[in-house]
């Protein structure tokens, strides 16, 4: 009897350790927001592969945060409300929860899903996304809900991609190159590689939020001349001086703010393209390093990315509706033909036109909304462009790093400052009116009606 009881022991202690294997707590397997800005940082890397505009970027960004949101807020309609139905030509997404979804997974498929379906290089979200799932699965979450989750998000994602194919993006790529005309004041291209003007009928992409592209005109720049007394000239010899007598500090905030996705190097007979983020994708950036600076669950994170990214989204709408009805001439082509034929902008002019300064107009609409969500005086530690060799800044508010980012586009040469303070207005024009006509939580959204 005692050999059998020796022998039955160790096998009842493996059977419970199996069991307590089987058993183990995934509920905190996701509780922050980092396996969503991880995803984040992958959409970035793949849209910078792809070489997206500032526009077709902000729309990847909404679109794929707006899925992940959207589980969040099905998941918690105490604390969240939907944004389908609230956004333009929307509806209710209307799909059953599953009872044995793992919230956070789901919401996590629903981004991949979407960020997937709207980018070229879709190896690199897949990769990512299964690396990210495998790491899950060790987490203890059992198959059955695995499925489960993962399915309901793709659910979810292909509603929203449903939705984003109606926003007239697909039509839009076959619609007519702009037409650069001999007009004095116009936009011209540009050096190094005069690359034709890029997405010329962005102001026909379906908004969010906006009545339409031109809900909030701006005014005009100064009327174009070459006379050396005229406004037009002296907002030029501003942009020529400030190159001139440029500080360190003032350059290391033009390159900060760069964000040029079309920069090329020319090296002899050589030309190759530089990678860079796009303005959208530093302000997304901000939007994560703030959810963790506030200590915000993944719920709270999804919340911010999505609105962040819909801010983003309309300002770039409002911005280009301006670029291609004033396209007015860069720095770098009046400054050439009127006051010094070898001046060169600190930075390199990227292929559109002038007013407004889609720079100006973003960050002030993302930095609204940023506000709304975590307060203007947060202290943030920038380290969005580490990855791309630049160093850290810091900004004690939202507001604060939108002046600089906007500021950054007069010291770099490739803006004059009316293009700098109208767009300013105008996303600030475009975060408010966003949180006027949606909003993220039931009791507000209850008062609405």
């Amino acid at each position: 009897m005692r050999t059998i009881r020796i022998l039955i022991i160790p096998v009842l202690i493996s059977l419970l350790a199996f069991s307590c294997q089987e058993k183990k707590d995934y509920s905190q397997a996701i509780t922050d927001g980092s396996y969503f800005t991880k995803a984040q940082n992958r959409v970035t890397e793949t849209i910078i592969h792809d070489i997206f505009s500032p526009p077709v970027a902000a729309r990847i960004y909404s679109y794929s945060s707006l899925a992940a949101y959207e589980v969040a807020a099905a998941t918690d309609p105490t604390n969240y409300a939907s944004l389908m139905g609230q956004l333009n030509g929307s509806e209710p997404l209307e799909i059953q929860v599953p009872e044995n979804v793992y919230a956070p997974l789901a919401a996590l498929a629903a981004y991949y899903h979407v960020g997937t379906a709207l980018i070229f290089s879709e190896e690199k979200m897949n990769e990512h996304r299964d690396a990210v799932f495998a790491e899950l699965k060790e987490k203890g979450i059992p198959d059955d809900v695995f499925e489960s989750s993962v399915a309901y998000g793709q659910e979810v994602g292909k509603k929203v991609i449903e939705y984003a194919k109606k926003d007239n993006y697909h039509q839009s790529r076959s619609f007519p190159k702009y037409t650069v005309t001999n007009e004095p004041g116009t936009w011209q291209p540009t050096p190094p590689a005069y690359m034709e003007a890029v997405e010329p009928h962005w102001n026909k992409i379906r908004t969010f939020v906006l009545d339409s592209a031109a809900q909030f005109k701006v005014s005009p720049p100064p009327a174009f001349s070459s006379d050396p007394n005229s406004d037009f000239y002296k907002k030029a010899m501003e942009v020529y001086d400030i190159q001139k007598n440029m500080t360190s500090e003032q350059k290391d905030i033009a390159m900060f703010w760069d964000c040029n996705p079309y920069k090329m190097n020319v090296k002899g007979h050589v030309m190759f393209a530089e990678k860079k983020i796009t303005p959208g994708g530093h302000w997304m950036g901000i939007a994560s390093i703030a959810s963790a600076a506030a200590g915000k669950d993944w719920r709270g994170t999804v919340e911010a990315l999505a609105m962040t990214a819909i801010s983003l989204n309309e300002a770039f709408i409002a911005c280009w509706d301006e670029k291609y009805r004033s396209r007015t001439i860069r720095p770098e082509t009046y400054i050439n033909q009127h006051i010094d034929e070898n001046w060169v902008p600190l930075l390199q002019t990227p292929p559109f036109p002038e007013h407004t300064s889609g720079h100006s107009v973003a960050s002030t609409a993302a930095s609204y909304t940023l506000a709304q969500l975590f307060g203007d005086q947060l202290h943030i530690v920038d380290s969005t462009e580490v990855a791309y060799g630049l160093p850290m800044r810091e900004f004690d508010s939202f507001s604060q790093a939108a002046a600089e980012a906007a500021i950054s586009r007069f010291y770099g040469g490739i803006h004059y400052m009316p293009a700098i303070e109208e767009g300013s207005k105008q996303g600030k024009k475009v975060g408010e009116l966003i949180w006027q006509k949606i909003s993220t939580k039931p009791e507000r959204l209850a008062m609405k009606k």
